[in-house]
């Protein structure tokens, strides 16, 4: 629900069916009732190897700039053959914005500058 000053603005109530669905009540739901023309953040995804410094730096740049990412960890949520089928790469971090691949820490730090 959304409060001003302790009085309830607007209720978002939930359909009654199995599950959690979370087909009204999600943020993405309340924050286009406040401002529907708020443009979304582009989605991030990176590709990481566990130990890898070039992972780390990637991490580190899109955690400076305040973005949230999913990260894909290979050898434990994925594999090689997966990273090389998806990014065309063999190499880590492989970092993609909005669906569209960016490439490595030094792709994503020029991406970054550029925006």
């Amino acid at each position: 629900m959304l409060v001003k000053d302790g009085v309830i603005q607007k209720m978002f109530i939930e359909p009654e069916v199995e599950g959690d669905p979370f087909e009204v009540s999600d943020a993405d739901t309340m924050l286009d009732y406040i401002n529907p023309k708020a443009a979304r953040p582009a989605s991030v995804c990176i590709f990481t190897l566990p130990g890898c410094p070039h992972c780390a730096r990637a991490k580190a740049l899109l955690k400076e700039k305040g973005i949230t990412f999913e990260e894909i960890v290979l050898m434990q949520d994925a594999t090689y053959t997966s990273l090389r089928a998806i990014t065309g790469q063999d190499t880590t971090p492989q970092v993609f914005v909005g669906g569209k691949l960016i490439g490595d820490d030094d792709a994503l730090e020029a991406y970054l500058r550029s925006r």
